[in-house]
């Protein structure tokens, strides 16, 4: 028994992990968990707010008021019965090693590398690993021989293999093509094919043509898809033409587009949207605010649309881009002024969307890969009774501290549904943004 005890080991979160999820502390299976007393100062200023980091932080303070009950969290305690390991709080922050003094500053990273140091030294026989979401905290961990990592829990393992919801069939049958063309599906067999993900798409080429088609999940069966515009906005590419197959598809509630900065992923989302209003009462347009300096938008003078439209002015252009599309005399032109007006069509930032009620909405988050799994979670599970839901990002363009490509609520959304039937994903590979933008995307 005393053998295994000592292969346990002890990890030390730091608060960037409880920010992240604050039920971090129960996915380290029967390892004990430990938090410096600096953390639970920290949770205490963040847990004000209307931002997911607030909740994030109530509820952590919330988990431990109930299983400390009357006791104190200074001593080992079990968590959530024999299964799992021992948690405490760290009172403890001297080290023989100061982190405080090595990197010249009093600091609460520091104060949380003192009382991994501290652990370390008082349980020799047992690994201390501290755990955090901050690259910089865990090389100066590794600078003072401390070992750390990064919370892993829902993670992508390898961001390479992720879905793109499309493939290529060389050398398909020409009478196969023909097929598509003529009854406007064929089996799956016809194409020698294993059944594939839910509204997956699909590139047919033959020696002489070729057709795009998706999986239908509730025929069974591949079905060509036609290339369509909307809003006088033309599809440029097969992409594109997914794209909007499986925004204006009815049968598919949640669509996930993913590239880089100029493949129309906002744009086709807002002229397929456009095109569905007169079956939704409302169409949201939203992003998160990543403020400069991680600073708070009330830092910015003015009012709260001053403070905000900076943030805002990418979906703006997209919209106006659609609405330059047609005349200034034109209905379709004035039916958008009327519906910002009448609010009809909104664009705002996703904070002032949370708490409201998304029945009857097509929803349009743009920016997702800012955004963390559990956020993606509460605006999913906030979806009412004739919603769409449609989430665009780039998931290598990551504008908050504590995501990457591998953790953000975008990459775990496309690699957690693909295998749902009101599902579709696609992503944008070609940029259509203009020949000077394709350069600086492929070149720099």
């Amino acid at each position: 028994m005393a053998g295994k005890k000592s292969e346990k080991k002890i990890f030390v979160l730091d608060t960037s992990v409880i920010l992240y999820n604050h039920n971090a502390i129960n996915n380290f299976e029967d390892n004990d968990v430990a938090i410096p007393i600096t953390v639970l100062e920290e949770l205490d200023n963040f847990k004000k707010g209307n931002d997911t980091k607030n909740f994030e932080a109530r509820e952590f303070i919330r988990f431990l008021d109930s299983i400390s009950g009357k006791l104190t969290m200074t001593n080992w305690r079990r968590l959530n019965g024999p299964e799992k390991g021992k948690f405490r709080v760290i009172m403890n922050e001297q080290s023989r090693k100061d982190a405080r003094k090595v990197f010249g500053e009093d600091k609460a990273d520091h104060r949380i590398l003192n009382a991994a140091l501290k652990l370390k030294e008082d349980h020799p026989d047992r690994k201390v690993i501290l755990v955090s979401k901050d690259i910089n905290l865990r090389l100066k961990a590794k600078a003072m021989n401390l070992p750390a990592e990064d919370f892993e829990t829902g993670k992508i393992k390898n961001i390479n293999t992720l879905y793109t919801g499309k493939e290529k069939l060389e050398n398909v049958q020409p009478e196969i093509i023909d097929k598509l063309y003529s009854e406007g599906f064929c089996a799956m067999d016809e194409l020698n094919i294993a059944r594939p993900y839910p509204n997956h798409y699909f590139i047919l080429k033959s020696d002489k043509a070729s057709a795009l088609a998706f999986y239908n999940p509730v025929t069974g069966r591949i079905e060509r898809v036609a290339k369509q515009s909307v809003s006088r906005i033309m599809p440029r590419n097969a992409e594109q033409v997914f794209a909007l197959h499986a925004i204006l598809n009815p049968e598919i509630k949640l669509v996930t587009l993913q590239g880089v900065a100029g493949t129309g992923k906002t744009l086709l989302a807002l002229a397929g949207a456009w095109e569905q209003r007169r079956h939704f009462k409302q169409i949201y347009l939203a992003r998160p605010i990543v403020p400069l300096s991680n600073k708070d938008i009330g830092y910015l003078p003015g009012d709260v649309h001053s403070k905000i439209n900076p943030y805002m002015e990418p979906l703006w252009d997209n919209l106006k881009y659609i609405q330059n599309q047609f005349g200034e005399q034109d209905k379709e032109y004035r039916r958008i002024n009327d519906a910002i007006e009448s609010e009809k069509l909104m664009i705002t930032p996703l904070a002032y969307i949370r708490g409201r009620s998304i029945s009857n909405v097509i929803f349009i988050v743009d920016e997702a890969q800012n955004l963390t799994p559990h956020e993606i979670k509460t605006i999913i599970t906030r979806a009412g009774e004739n919603t769409k839901i449609i989430f665009t990002g780039d998931i290598y363009q990551i504008d908050t501290p504590y995501l990457d490509s591998q953790s953000n609520g975008l990459s775990v959304l496309i690699d957690r549904l693909k295998q749902s039937a009101i599902y579709a994903h696609i992503r944008l590979e070609k940029g259509e943004r203009s020949e000077l933008a394709n350069l600086a995307n492929n070149l720099l």
